[in-house]
């Protein structure tokens, strides 16, 4: 629970705060943009009070979907507010026929608040990355069709993925290189670096260079799940960190480049904002101008 005795002093007067136990994941400015101050990479406060019912929404979403309980409100709400925000997720946030993303919130400390996305597709849901475990989140994913595979991008964001694996019976994947002893019990390990045909309209892509061992999952034609090696900055244009880049930039101006013979339109990331374009040829300008920049020997952006 968020301590009002350690709010933080920049929140904006009135019943919703951040105390100072906030990480800078920036998960409450994507789930609530405009109710939440500081940039991408700063520790978020209250920027404004919420001035309808809608925004109070948006707003407790944010609550339940912070990693560290960092959000409060000085009065408590409605119980019926709170119910509503705990199961608002996973959120629908982008569809094309049969096949639809949702964000699922419930962000876990593990992971540094990044997030995870469920795939809801007529041959089996993905989860890609783990959220914290939460009970109503499973509930929901239940609801829409439970999960065949769970995808985790990269050792990082692998959080409570034992529980999940257990609670809906999926299968993990994870590249070899990424497995450590708190992910050998994986069902599916991937190895080396060619794209790994899952499905039809599943394809694994071995990404080094944040890791050893990141991978991006393309779904269809359209959506691009990168984890932490590919995201969307406060300016809208897609970005690769330096400072994040634990493993070999080198590498990660490799996999960006084999990025350019794939066709997608947005990306989901587990760090950063998501990417919208308008063609895959827009896609394929912004992935080349991101690595124009990268084989510069500059990092794309200087993350905090």
């Amino acid at each position: 629970m968020a301590r009002l005795a350690d709010r933080d002093e920049r929140n904006a007067p009135g019943d919703l705060f951040v105390d100072t136990s906030c990480i800078a994941c920036d998960t409450c400015r994507r789930v609530a943009p405009g109710l939440f101050g500081g940039a991408a990479w700063d520790e978020a406060f209250a920027a404004r009070q919420p001035a309808s019912a809608a925004e109070w929404y948006r707003a407790l979403m944010a609550l339940v979907a912070c990693p560290v309980s960092a959000i409060g409100v000085a009065e408590p709400r409605p119980r019926a507010e709170m119910a509503a925000a705990a199961h608002a997720f996973p959120e629908l946030v982008a569809e094309a026929g049969a096949t639809s993303i949702h964000h699922c919130g419930w962000t876990s400390r593990d992971s540094y608040g990044a997030a995870s996305w469920l795939v809801v597709r007529p041959g089996g849901n993905v989860l890609v990355d783990s959220p914290r475990w939460a009970p109503k989140l499973a509930e929901r994913i239940r609801g829409l069709g439970g999960v065949r595979f769970l995808f985790l991008t990269h050792r990082d964001d692998v959080a409570d993925h034992r529980r999940w694996a257990e609670a809906l019976g999926c299968e993990r994947i994870l590249h070899a290189r990424d497995v450590t002893s708190g992910t050998s019990s994986v069902e599916r390990r991937v190895d080396g670096v060619s794209p790994v045909s899952l499905a039809p309209d599943l394809l694994l892509v071995p990404v080094p260079g944040h890791t050893a061992g990141s991978m991006a999952l393309l779904v269809g034609d359209r959506w691009l799940f990168t984890g932490d090696h590919l995201w969307a900055g406060e300016d809208g244009r897609l970005e690769a960190g330096f400072d994040v880049c634990w493993y070999s930039w080198a590498d990660q101006v490799r996999s960006m480049e084999r990025l350019l013979a794939l066709r997608f339109l947005a990306v989901f990331p587990g760090h950063g904002r998501p990417w919208f374009g308008s063609s895959v040829d827009e896609a394929r300008a912004e992935v080349a101008r991101v690595v124009e920049t990268m084989r510069g020997g500059r990092p794309a952006v200087a993350a905090g």
